[in-house]
Order: C-alpha cells, then structure tokens, then sequence
C-alpha cells in the first residue's frame, strides 16, 4: 500500500468508495433511511464535482493498493478531518491508519496543536484508539433525516 496527495483524476473511485463504504460497513449502525440520507445515490454526480474542489483544496491524501484506491482522507488548514473512509473490502488493514498518522504528520509541520474530526457511531471507537476524545454527541440532520455522530478532537503534544 502507498500514501500518496490526491489527484483530480482520483475522484471517481473516491466517490464510488464512498457510496460502497457507507451503504456496506455503516449499515450495522445506521438504518437504511438514514443511509440514504446520509450517501444518496441521486447526489452521486453532484459529488464528482463538489468534492473535487472540496479535495483539491482541502489536506488530501489517497491510499492505493495495486493501483487501486482502497481509501482516502482530506483534513483542512486548520486541522479539521472532514473525511475518512477505506474500502469496504480493505477493513482492518491498518489503511485509516496510515492515513490519519499522515495528516497527523501534516499537522505537526503546520506547527497545530490540535485535529478535530465529527466521526460516525462506526468511525467512534477507531478515533478513540487514535488519541481522540468525545466533545459531545450530535444529532445532524441530513434531508429530514437525523443523524448520530460525534465531535471529537485530539491534542497534538509538541
């Protein structure tokens, strides 16, 4: 497996890993509505082209196995992890990872003391084991749907 920075070609297979990872690994928490709500098939076009600018501009990094991307993560400026999702047949692979210790890395080099992340019922205990600690648990609303998931944060120790 390589890290590598994301590449605008890159955005088909992110957006198709998304879709994958949500309505497959998350459904063991989430209902079926909320999933819809949360990755609706009919916003799949929109992402290719929101997301694009989304991850151009955004920290992003792609993980690839076999020239295949089996994961991905982007993390603004200020150290905000806004997405963090593997490939729903490359779970517990040490692929999440590898990604979050690189934008940790990355957030060391901007001199931050802290990364922040809203993480899902599932991603929760994997950002625990990461150094992360619950702020509050918030209920999102997506298409008149809510939502679990959790504000969390981690101090970066110089």
């Amino acid at each position: 497996m390589i890290i590598r920075k994301f590449n605008e070609s890159d955005i088909s297979g992110i957006v198709s890993l998304f879709y994958e990872t949500v309505h497959t690994i998350n459904k063991q928490h989430y209902s079926q509505e909320q999933l819809e709500a949360w990755a609706p098939k009919d916003e799949e076009k929109c992402k290719h082209t929101v997301w694009r600018e989304s991850l151009r501009h955004n920290i992003t990094y792609v993980a690839e196995t076999n020239d295949q991307i089996v994961g991905f993560s982007d993390m603004s400026e200020d150290g905000y992890i806004d997405r963090l999702y593997v490939h729903k047949d490359f779970q517990r692979q040490g692929i999440a990872k590898a990604l979050l210790n690189t934008l940790e890395s990355e957030s060391r080099k901007r001199g931050l003391h802290e990364m922040s992340t809203d993480a899902s019922i599932t991603a929760k205990p994997f950002f625990e084991r990461q150094g992360f600690v619950i702020i509050q648990k918030q209920i999102v609303e997506r298409r008149g749907v809510a939502l679990t998931n959790y504000k969390m944060i981690k101090q970066l120790l110089p």
